[in-house]
């Protein structure tokens, strides 16, 4: 659909075929229209990372603030463990379709400040859930979570904190199980929720037992769930889609021809259209997909 782009991430399918997105290295969040047209609909700066249509049809963002950046052989983007000059810290932010207007909802939390939101999913009562992968410096890092925030601006809530990387964040089709990805590990992690906004069981410093991992080597991005509850989730290295099992089957990897493959929705009549960012490359496509994906809260 469209190619040129800068590090993309984050796709949202509207309903009229054309697709948000999200390009970390450019800052900004961008449609693409099909063969190519593409065009700017907000300049966000920082790092955007993720993104999903709220409540009220504005764009919330997981911006986690921005990354140092050098390019491969192949001239692609690749980012560094350096923290950016410009750095101030991540944000969760709310962008006006109608407008362009970027305005911050989030920066902090129990006066921690956020270091790095990656990804972002809305439940059914219209908050939503999202992770920060944390933030690596030359000697220490900060450790990653998981949030339950307000659309608002008026609650913010740590559920967890202190695994190595969250990364994708989605919900089951029946909105009783979080499920995120830890980038560093390969490992997907299912979490039972007791409500909106609430764990079922206390996780603590120390991530639960996995629900499936990847083979030693890939790393795990983000991620969209199926209608029948497989979760899909973007991998690296080698660069596919990764589709787990809920029914303990083992995972099947589908292969793409980009080693940075980090993200995918669905969209479409029927869901079975395939939306998919190959960062590394610099393209968003899109394909027909063996099982439908869910319908998100709040698509148009």
């Amino acid at each position: 659909m469209a190619e040129g782009l800068l590090f993309p991430e984050g796709p949202i399918a509207m309903p009229d075929g054309s697709v948000l997105f999200v390009e970390i290295l450019r800052g900004t969040l961008t449609r693409a229209w099909g063969r190519g047209r593409t065009e700017v609909v907000a300049d966000v700066g920082g790092g955007p990372n993720g993104a999903a249509l709220g409540p009220d049809g504005a764009v919330y963002i997981a911006n986690n603030g921005g990354f140092a950046w050098t390019r491969n052989d192949k001239g692609e983007p690749v980012t560094l463990a350096e923290v950016p000059r410009d750095y101030t810290g991540g944000r969760i932010e709310r962008v006006d379709l109608s407008t362009g207007r970027v305005d911050r909802l989030y920066e902090s939390v129990d006066g921690h400040r956020l270091s790095g939101p990656n990804d972002l999913v809305f439940d059914k009562d219209g908050g939503f859930w999202f992770t920060d992968t944390g933030r690596v410096y030359p000697r220490h890092r900060d450790n990653s979570g998981i949030y339950y925030a307000a659309s608002d601006g008026s609650k913010l809530l740590e559920a967890v904190y202190g695994a190595a990387s969250y990364n994708g964040v989605g919900l089951s089709p029946d909105e009783d199980i979080l499920y995120a990805a830890d980038t560093m590990t390969a490992k997907l992690y299912a979490l039972p929720l007791a409500g909106s906004g609430r764990l079922a069981k206390e996780v603590g410093h120390l991530p639960p037992p996995p629900m499936a991992a990847c083979a030693l080597g890939a790393l795990l991005d983000s991620l969209a769930v199926q209608q029948d509850g497989d979760v899909c989730v973007g991998t690296l290295f080698p660069g596919g889609i990764t589709i787990f099992s809920i029914h303990g089957k083992e995972p099947v990897f589908v292969p793409l021809p980009d080693l940075l493959v980090t993200n995918i929705c669905f969209g479409g009549p029927d869901m079975r259209t395939a939306f998919i960012t190959c960062s590394g490359a610099g393209k968003l496509i899109k394909t027909r997909w063996a099982s439908p994906g869910l319908r998100l809260n709040f698509s148009l």
